[in-house]
C-alpha cells in the first residue's frame, strides 16, 4: 500500500516530493538538497553541514525502510533521502574554506553536485559492495555516504589545488 502523498514518511523519503518528479530521480533529490545545503554553509557554524547529514543519514535507514516497504520493492526510485545525506556529505568541504572555484561559491556546489552524482551512478568499492549486499533502510542509505565521502575528498582536493 503506498502512503498517501503528504505523509511524514513519504514527505521525508521523497525529500518533499522531488523523489516523484518524472525521470532521474536521484538527479532531483541532489538538486533539492543543494538549497539547504547553502543555507546550512551560509548561516551556520562549519559543524553543522556534516552533522545534518548525520542526522539525515540516520533517519533516513529508517524512513527510506518504511516507504520501500509500503511500495513493496527493495530499493525504489522515488526515495531520494539518501541523495540528500549523500550531498551534503560532499559539500561539507565548502564550509572549511575560504577558497572559491574560479572566483565563485556557484562553482563549487556545481562541482560538488557533479561530483556526487558520478560517485553515485559509478559506485566505486565499497559502495557497489554495498549496495549489493546490504538490505534494507541501510543499504538504501550507505553507498550514498561512501558516494558523498568520495566526492568530498574530491572536492576537497579541487578547492585545495585551486
Amino acid at each position: 500500500m503506498t502512503l498517501p502523498r503528504f505523509h511524514p514518511v513519504r514527505l521525508i523519503a521523497t525529500w518533499f516530493g522531488s523523489g516523484d518528479l518524472p525521470k532521474a530521480p536521484g538527479t532531483w533529490g541532489s538538486l533539492a538538497a543543494l538549497p539547504f545545503a547553502w543555507a546550512m554553509l551560509s548561516f551556520g557554524p562549519n559543524w553543522l553541514l556534516p552533522a545534518a547529514s548525520l542526522v539525515v543519514y540516520l533517519v533516513g535507514i529508517r524512513v527510506s525502510q518504511l516507504y520501500a516497504n509500503s511500495l513493496g520493492r527493495p530499493d525504489p526510485g522515488p526515495v531520494v533521502i539518501d541523495e540528500v545525506a549523500g550531498q551534503w556529505l560532499t559539500l561539507v568541504p565548502l564550509g572549511f574554506t575560504s577558497q572559491k572555484l574560479f572566483g565563485s561559491d556557484l562553482w563549487g556546489y556545481a562541482a560538488g553536485f557533479a561530483l556526487f552524482r558520478l560517485f553515485d551512478i559509478v559506485k566505486v568499492w565499497p559502495a557497489n559492495w554495498m549496495d549489493s549486499n546490504l538490505k534494507g533502510g541501510l543499504g538504501i542509505m550507505s553507498d550514498d555516504m561512501v558516494a558523498g565521502l568520495y566526492g568530498a575528498i574530491c572536492l576537497g582536493a579541487l578547492l585545495m589545488l585551486l
